[in-house]
């Protein structure tokens, strides 16, 4: 049984008189109505209407549960209220979860400029380089860098996420500049300690020995191998993001750009729905007009 239906359906009952009337709103036909009050009353084990030829009138059970049922009906209308005005424009909380660097350097950036546009959305980010479980976490929308798993989710392309190798004018003018990646061997590469010899320093058309495999300075935050970088510790590997700006003002200089990493791709995932809210829809067309922008920036 359809219980807020048969509520619904009882409540038109009491209000409109008589079981015809009250069929005539609903838009159904007498019989349906009398067989949803009698389930329900069968469901409640009490009898909600005295009913005779000439008239009916409620009982005492009828009458509590008319006005506790009128009141859960309003409460469901209400809900869907709220959920109108959702649609309607952005507004509500909206949770996302994206890489650690790019989400601070791209994503941060752009949710702030959203809620200037849009004041009625709360926005809670999440940064971490694992990948969130969207339904079980409670996530809106995720970023994902490299090649997508999940089939069930929508993905739209936002941009590359390049890898730069670079070094402070200080470092090259008392080490030199690298012209081929054997000459890494004479040099100190900085390097994640997430990294091993497997998924660290990888540069592009290379195969011969990883000389730089075992770093003499490591550390867990690519910001802070970005500030040794710019100290003149040695050369740096780290998203473009990260040091884009480092690069403008020269702090850092680009080296052995024919070798960089190949780009990973970067995506926008979200769970299917045939009528997403408009806090998701206005936040991912706001991602996909200016995170290009924002990554060359």
């Amino acid at each position: 049984m359809d219980k807020l239906r048969a509520m619904e359906t009882f409540v038109a009952v009491v209000e409109r008189g008589n079981f015809t009337e009250a069929a005539q709103q609903l838009e159904m036909s007498a019989v349906m109505v009398g067989k949803y009050v009698r389930e329900l009353e069968d469901r409640l084990g009490a009898r909600l209407l005295e009913r005779t030829t000439r008239r009916q009138s409620l009982t005492e059970a009828g009458r509590v549960f008319f006005e506790d049922a009128k009141r859960a009906l309003e409460q469901v209308r209400m809900a869907e209220t709220s959920v109108e005005r959702l649609r309607a424009s952005p507004s509500g909380t909206l949770r996302i979860s994206a890489p650690t660097t790019f989400g601070a350097y791209v994503v941060a950036p752009l949710a702030a400029t959203f809620q200037q546009m849009h004041p009625k959305v709360r926005i809670e980010l999440e940064f971490s380089n694992r990948i969130v479980d969207l339904v079980e976490e409670g996530f809106d929308l995720a970023v994902r860098i490299g090649q997508l798993a999940d089939a069930d989710l929508i993905a739209k392309p936002l941009t590359l996420y390049r890898m730069v190798i670079c070094a402070s004018p200080d470092y090259l003018a008392r080490h030199g500049r690298p012209q081929r990646p054997e000459d890494l061997s004479t040099h100190r590469c900085l390097s994640h300690t997430a990294w091993g010899g497997r998924n660290g320093w990888k540069v592009k058309d290379w195969e011969g020995p990883a000389h730089w495999a075992d770093p003499d300075f490591t550390c867990n935050d690519g910001n802070g191998l970005r500030m040794a970088a710019i100290a003149g510790a040695g050369l740096l590997l780290q998203p473009e993001v990260l040091v884009a700006d480092d690069l403008a003002r020269a702090r850092l200089v680009k080296v052995l750009e024919g070798y960089w990493p190949e780009p990973h791709p970067v995506h926008i995932v979200y769970r299917q729905d045939r009528r997403p809210l408009p806090k998701l829809t206005h936040f991912i067309a706001h991602l996909l007009e200016h995170a290009a922008e924002q990554v060359a920036a």
